[in-house]
């Protein structure tokens, strides 16, 4: 099929799937999680894939949800008569068929074990989306955290609250405060970090080490690890958290940020949001990730 917000290559038994929004740091819209989801399903489908990779294009993994312009690119989905209709945002992050957190969770679904690739910014819905992966590795100087943390957002997938123990989870909950690729590796978030030279090759290996497993071996072993924390109440933290998500955006504090978004731009608002704490793009240039670092698909 043709993709709007993706590349889909395959090459030999490594199906990769590269977000191609790099103008937008490959931010999320309409219709990125279908596609996602429906490259997924190629991937499984292919007898000859036994690996799949996702990565982003440009200068980020993805920067999360896009709420440019207002966010009114999900309008269909959770407005009536131009006005927020709870109703339908409750259906939208609830319904298998509709729930954009659910369509990235096809690669949690996936019984092919799924390699993120992080880079530059891996932030918010982002974040929430790489850590579905049953690996991430990220260069060391990629930002991941979760700023709507502080404004406008809850917890989508709740893989950080299940990648981190409680005293972790509760730190970065409440704070929002972004992680290095290497902080995030050393308090055990993500699998591994590199340099960012290296990231594509260590990406490549681990892809060709797993690939060398029988597939119905790797997709046993995903399936009984997945199921653990299924039976932990997976399913249920990701019910609440895309309605508490709706919520939070929808708070007379929630809808003056959305609406200074919408007038003066995101980088007014985000550094309305993050400048008290100086992080993210309010950080000193050493702190954020290196723009020179660009994938190119």
């Amino acid at each position: 099929m043709a993709y709007e917000t993706l590349l889909y290559t395959v090459d030999g038994a490594v199906a990769t799937i590269t977000l191609n929004r790099p103008a937008s740091l490959n931010t999320i819209v309409p219709p990125m999680p279908d596609e996602v989801q429906a490259a997924v399903h190629a991937a499984v489908a292919d007898a000859a894939v036994k690996v799949i990779v996702v990565r982003g294009a440009g200068r980020s993994f993805c920067a999360g949800y896009d709420f440019s312009g207002g966010f009114h690119h999900w309008d269909e989905a959770i407005t009536t008569d131009g006005a927020w209709d709870p109703g339908k945002d409750f259906v939208m992050a609830t319904a298998p068929s509709e729930s954009p957190t659910q369509k990235f969770m096809s690669v949690w679904r996936s019984p092919k074990p799924v390699i993120a690739q992080v880079h530059g910014w891996c932030v918010g819905g982002g974040s929430d989306f790489a850590l579905c992966a049953d690996l991430v590795i990220a260069s060391e100087d990629a930002r991941i955290g979760t700023p709507y943390a502080r404004m406008w957002g809850a917890y989508l997938s709740g893989m950080w609250l299940y990648r981190l123990g409680l005293t972790r989870a509760k730190e970065y909950a409440l704070t929002g405060r972004p992680l290095s690729g290497a902080q995030a590796a050393e308090i055990g978030l993500i699998n591994r970090a590199v340099p960012f030279a290296d990231l594509e090759a260590t990406v490549r290996e681990e892809a060709a080490r797993l690939a060398q497993i029988p597939l119905s071996q790797l997709a046993a072993m995903k399936l009984v690890v997945n199921q653990a924390y299924e039976n932990m109440g997976l399913a249920s933290t990701q019910t609440l958290g895309p309605i508490l998500d709706g919520l939070m955006r929808n708070t007379p504090d929630a809808r003056r940020f959305i609406g200074i978004a919408e007038d003066e731009g995101v980088g007014a608002v985000v550094a309305e949001r993050d400048g008290p704490f100086g992080d993210y793009s309010q950080a000193p240039a050493g702190e954020q990730p290196d723009p020179r670092n660009v994938i190119e698909p």
